[in-house]
């Protein structure tokens, strides 16, 4: 996600635990579900930013009553930093380009049909590890490398509404194909392509399916994923799966989902998800819990292997069960909200990667027995006036593997705090967040492969500021500088990190 653009993008959702009976059986520690725009009326946009690199977005849609056309573009060029830390060497960036059409037409009542295509090309610039290293400031030495990435996504979808609106139904055909090249010390070609349909039917019990408060939903996947060049692999997944979902008007809501998975390379697979939420007797404190299990199956290159490493063909998939409950506390007049979440999951199996060969041969292996990750979260929403809200998250994570040593790269503290203001009578705002990370850990890779030891990193503190203006209903000026106070700071042993960097931008709206 490293050249993800932003521009287009409405919103992201971060949904917590396995989320396996809708977005599929890997989705086995949560989802980040991202949606980008969709027109609502004819017009486009322009928007172009300098500092750090630079960037241009263009966007054209045309809407009508029964037709949206949408065409987006973009191209970014992030001047990036120095991986390596070292001494005049060359940063290490990225640039990447996506062009995307999409639309729909309303082709009758209660039909409707339409498309995406999404075509997108990037070229990242790395560094290499030394060959040999004494401490995290030698672990990498400056390389001239970089990797080439294509991506190509279609889809074709049909939905359909009957019996008043309660009965919908879509149809989904998924082909999308990615391309790797790799030009370093290990140069090599890798090219995975997903073909999929996907059918989803929901039948709305009370009423029609978008406002029913209570629905069935049954969904069928058949998947076919290979992989070619330096690593090679093909298989198929077939899946079913029913969910039933209820708010009763003492404002209790229920959730239940069950999904089964038939791999043809890891054979039937069945999980579970559930949730409830209670709005206690209408007032302002909602008790909130959810459980579930999911499933991921092994990667290409773990299997395979390939840029250096050998697979391992007989990796067992990773099991995962969660469970989490919270209470949450509505402020009075809606002006906010605490949210206290208590997690556990129980991880079974998870693959990890071993520098040192191990004695089949593989890089990878299965960790005998179950990691345990258990913590609390804290959140805070308060808007102190009209103009400003504050915000603030904190999360303790105790994350261990089966011999009760500390997961790597968990920190067991993170605390974030922001504040967004309104300005300019509300022409304007102003936006500061702050990220610090403490009880860290990570391996020590320098000591030579079978010597690796995990120490703990060093704390540290990120302050980021964005900021718009409104000139006018249809041109905006944005500007943001991402390590305000230029801290040097670590989140893996031997990787530098982005010291203080700034970006203007203009947007045109027609």
């Amino acid at each position: 996600m490293g050249g993800l653009d932003l521009s287009d993008v409405e919103r992201i959702e971060l949904l917590r635990g396995p989320q396996s009976v809708y977005y599929g059986s890997a989705a086995a520690a949560g989802v980040v579900n991202i949606i980008t725009r969709k027109a609502d009326r004819t017009g486009g946009h322009i928007r172009t930013e300098a500092g750090h690199g630079a960037a241009a977005a263009l966007g054209q849609s045309l809407v009508t009553e029964r037709l949206r056309l949408q065409f987006d573009g973009s191209y970014r060029e992030d001047d990036g930093y120095d991986v390596s830390y070292g001494d005049g060497g060359d940063d290490d960036g990225i640039r990447r380009g996506a062009l995307a059409l999409s639309g729909e037409w309303k082709a009758a009542d209660g039909l409707t049909l339409g498309f995406s295509i999404r075509r997108a090309e990037e070229r990242a610039w790395f560094d290499a590890t030394s060959g040999a290293p004494d401490s995290a400031r030698t672990y990498l030495r400056d390389a001239p490398f970089w990797s080439d990435r294509a991506e190509r996504i279609d889809t074709l979808w049909a939905e359909a509404s009957s019996a008043s609106g309660r009965l919908t139904q879509r149809l989904a055909w998924e082909d999308s194909r990615v391309t790797l090249k790799t030009h370093d010390d290990y140069p090599g070609r890798t090219e995975t392509r997903r073909r999929a349909i996907r059918s989803r039917t929901t039948l709305g019990l009370d009423g029609a399916a978008a406002d029913a408060s209570r629905t069935i939903a049954l969904a069928f996947d058949r998947i076919e994923d290979d992989a070619s060049g330096s690593t090679a692999y093909a298989r198929t997944t077939r899946s079913a799966a029913v969910e039933y979902r209820a708010a009763h008007e003492n404002g209790l809501d229920v959730q239940l989902g069950l999904r089964h998975d038939d791999n043809s390379d890891f054979g039937g697979k069945t999980t579970w998800a559930a949730g409830l939420s209670w709005r206690i007797a209408a007032g302002p404190l909602r008790l909130h819990a959810s459980a579930g299990t999911g499933i991921l199956n092994p990667q290409s290159y773990q299997l395979a292997g390939g840029y250096g490493a050998v697979g391992n063909p007989h990796l067992r998939p990773e099991e995962n069960r969660s469970i989490d409950m919270g209470l949450e506390y509505s402020l009075p007049d809606g002006r906010g909200l605490i949210d206290v979440t208590w997690f556990r999951e129980r991880l079974a199996d998870a693959i990890v990667y071993s520098g040192a060969p191990l004695p089949d041969g593989s890089n990878y292996r299965n960790l005998r027995g179950t990691s345990r990750r258990q913590g609390v979260e804290i959140a805070v929403r308060h808007e102190l006036t009209p103009a400003l809200t504050l915000g603030a998250a904190y999360t303790y994570l105790d994350a261990r593997n089966p011999d009760g040593t500390a997961a790597v790269r968990r920190p067991r503290h993170e605390l974030g705090l922001n504040a967004t203001m309104q300005t300019f009578a509300g022409r304007g705002w102003l936006s500061a967040d702050l990220r610090h990370v403490t009880d860290s850990r990570d391996t020590e890779w320098w000591h030579g492969w079978g010597n690796e030891k995990v120490s703990r990193l060093p704390a540290f503190t990120v302050v980021n500021l964005a900021a718009s203006y409104d000139l006018d209903e249809r041109m905006r000026l944005t500007a943001r500088v991402t390590n305000l106070f230029d801290k040097p700071y670590q989140e893996t042993w031997g990787y530098g990190t982005q010291g203080r960097a700034a970006w203007m931008g203009i947007e045109q709206r027609w």
